[in-house]
């Protein structure tokens, strides 16, 4: 099988496992798959199988969100080519790989592929020191001190004390790290949803005390009439239980009840005919009952709550039916499960709403925790309001210090240039050169010798 089919169509469903916050363990179900499933076409019309292998698209690009995730990715796909780990996978299951055991195998992997393995981990770990001496940075010169536990976790899916080589232990580091991060999104899933229908709730009790008493009154029946209208819809069976799939076979295929076959139902809905239901496939079975809760035209319709739905359903039936916890529904364990009591089951599901995800009291410590964030908030927006005045006050002493120091130089110069000129009355201004007086007009003195005066006769 070229590269696995399967493993191409997995990282389609990672794609969309990653948007909607999926399952964990997703590179054990890449490492086991890669080895375990074979190839099966379906003629959708005469509900038959075969050997041919069905041309699939190119893989989309995948992220599980995982700040290691192309290394992940790269290491499966390398260790994919060696033909020894591909032999030990088709005989290792799901426990053998989380117990280490796929992990000691490395020690026989061709020496090309430990190469590259070595140069992928040489490359991971100095990508990641870079990133750390970033981080490191930014937060120092914020002046914040640094988590060093925070920081060395990032280096847990691999051995950083080993920079070089590829071992065994980075192999069964990586599957560790990864089983675990990926399972904590639906921990995650699950907790972020629960913050959203607390802080749903308690935005709608402070809007009502910004009301009056009649139109408080008013929003109040409004309210009981949309939860009582959505409360009355189908009856909405088991997710995995036969009348649930029952309803699929006959609504969705138009076929006859009283015709139903778990095998025939198997082969319908394997879309991509590799012998399993992955989650696209499985959560397709729950649109109809998806359906009778849901309604997007309606004023309470809430796609938060319809995908929470959707997600537990698919939950269940993992539970209920995946015995090898791989995550994915086989064949033979969807065969088996249609064998026993619980496929019969009659009672209704209990939804979202028949099962409130949180209680009143955790309601009220959300609640008390909002209020100390608001009053640690007030406290700070407080504290800078009296720096932001503490520093304006500065800035006007500053201010009016400038001032006087200005006036106090310029009476300085003042002082330098001296008293002005005071001016006689009449007198020319200064600079100005007194008229010339002629000397005739002068008054003689009584010494003066005066020329002599000539008399012509």
């Amino acid at each position: 099988m070229q590269r696995t089919d399967t493993f191409n169509m997995w990282i389609k469903a990672v794609h969309r496992c990653k948007a909607l916050c999926s399952w964990g363990g997703l590179v054990l179900v890449t490492l086991w798959m890669s080895a375990q499933a074979v190839p099966i076409a379906v003629d959708k019309t005469k509900v038959t199988t075969g050997t041919d292998t069905p041309d699939l698209e190119p893989p989309e690009s995948a992220d599980t969100g995982l700040h290691y995730d192309r290394y992940l990715r790269e290491v499966v796909e390398f260790l994919e080519k060696d033909k020894h780990f591909r032999e030990k996978l088709q005989n290792s299951d799901m426990d053998a790989i989380k117990q280490g055991q796929l992990a000691k195998e490395l020690d026989f992997v061709g020496h090309h592929v430990r190469t590259q393995l070595d140069e992928l981990k040489r490359q991971e770990v100095s990508r990641l020191r870079t990133l750390i001496k970033v981080k490191h940075d930014m937060e120092s010169g914020a002046d914040k001190a640094m988590d060093h536990k925070t920081l060395m976790r990032q280096f847990e899916y691999l051995n950083h004390k080993n920079p070089h080589t590829f071992e065994v232990d980075d192999l069964d580091r990586l599957i560790k790290s990864a089983t675990s991060d990926l399972d904590n999104f639906d921990k995650e899933r699950h907790d972020d949803f629960k913050k959203y229908e607390m802080s749903k709730e308690h935005q709608r009790r402070e809007k009502l005390k910004d009301m009056d008493e009649e139109h408080r009154k008013m929003e109040e029946i409004h309210y009981e009439e949309l939860k009582k209208k959505h409360a009355e819809h189908p009856k909405v069976h088991h997710p995995g239980s036969q009348d649930q799939l029952k309803e699929v076979w006959e609504e969705t295929d138009h076929l006859d009840p009283k015709d139903f076959n778990p095998k025939t139902f198997f082969n319908l809905h394997d879309t991509n005919g590799d012998g399993f239901f992955d989650e696209q496939e499985m959560e397709a079975l729950f649109t109809k009952e998806l359906e009778k809760l849901y309604d997007p035209k309606s004023p309470d319709y809430d796609g938060m709550e319809m995908e929470e739905e959707r997600l537990r359903m698919r939950e269940h039936v993992i539970k209920e039916v995946d015995t090898n916890n791989d995550r994915l529904v086989s064949r033979d364990e969807f065969m088996a499960a249609s064998q026993k009591k619980e496929f019969q089951e009659q009672e209704p599901w209990e939804t979202v709403e028949d099962n409130p995800v949180y209680t009143e009291e955790e309601l009220k410590e959300y609640e008390a925790h909002l209020a100390q964030e608001e009053s640690q908030l007030q406290q700070k927006t407080a504290e800078l309001q009296k720096q932001h005045d503490e520093l304006q006050q500065q800035q006007d002493t500053l201010d009016a210090q400038k001032k006087e120091l200005q006036e106090a130089v310029q009476e300085m110069e003042k002082k330098k240039a001296g008293p002005p000129e005071v001016k006689e009355p009449g007198a020319p201004p200064a600079g100005d050169k007194a008229p010339a007086i002629a000397e005739s007009s002068l008054p003689m003195s009584p010494d003066h010798h005066q020329p002599p005066v000539s008399v012509h006769s």
